[in-house]
């Protein structure tokens, strides 16, 4: 009897472990961590940041959470007041949806700075495959990585560790993935694909031949750029330390 019971009991088991985990998940992305940001007049301030997810002060833009300690009171800054922020070690830059693309719930929103190269390399989100009509939408849902960086006009760097945080809304789909976008700065930056995946990545990446050479024989492609991100920051870690 108690093996039955255990056997009828197990699949709600189950589903209590993956709504524990979904809740620690967003817990996580609420958490307040320790960082700065630089305002649009060039001010920087130091203090605990979050990612707003409720309503923001300014329609259409996301928003941060600052305050300088555990003891002062929060307040809220819309994307157009800041310029770039680091969170941990993770930069970010504000910007605004490229082309006809349009995000899911913010036109100006926080992306983050994968690769700061001569061109860029920007992390943007969740793609959300569009269930009619043509087209997609973006939700700037930032992936875990490693970022260092000069966006769109503030100067910052950082190197590091990788956190995960829900940014922006998100709209009906039936795929989803993390976009990626290449450019000088985010005002020219625009999509990478499959198609131009290989002549962008090179370009990002050029000053190491051994990278170049992977990218050339499709050992990396837009599916595992995770791993070519890595595997280049350890090539040109390698390389500096020598």
């Amino acid at each position: 009897m108690r093996y039955l019971y255990f056997i009828n009991m197990r699949p709600i088991l189950i589903i209590l472990f993956f709504m524990l985990t979904i809740v620690s998940a967003k817990s996580y992305g609420q958490k307040w961590q320790p960082g700065r940001f630089t305002d649009i007049k060039g001010n920087v301030e130091s203090g605990l940041i979050r990612f707003g997810t409720g309503k923001g002060p300014i329609k259409g833009e996301g928003y941060i959470e600052f305050k300088q300690d555990d003891k002062t009171n929060p307040f809220k800054l819309s994307a157009s007041d800041l310029r770039s922020l680091v969170i941990v070690k993770d930069s970010f830059v504000v910007a605004h949806p490229p082309g006809n693309e349009i995000w899911a719930k913010d036109q100006f929103d926080f992306v983050k700075v994968e690769l700061d190269e001569d061109l860029k390399l920007y992390a943007a989100g969740s793609v959300k495959g569009g269930s009619g009509g043509s087209g997609f939408s973006v939700s700037p849902g930032i992936s875990t990585g490693i970022g260092t960086g000069v966006g769109g006009g503030g100067g910052y760097g950082a190197v590091g560790g990788g956190i995960s945080i829900p940014i922006g809304g998100s709209s009906g789909g039936t795929y989803e993935k993390t976009a990626y976008y290449y450019g000088e700065n985010t005002a020219s930056m625009k999509q990478l694909n499959d198609k131009n995946f290989e002549d962008v990545m090179c370009d990002i990446m050029g000053d190491e031949p051994e990278v170049v050479d992977k990218i050339h024989a499709k050992v990396y492609v837009l599916a595992n750029i995770e791993k070519l991100i890595a595997y280049f920051k350890q090539v040109k870690a390698a390389h500096k330390g020598s």
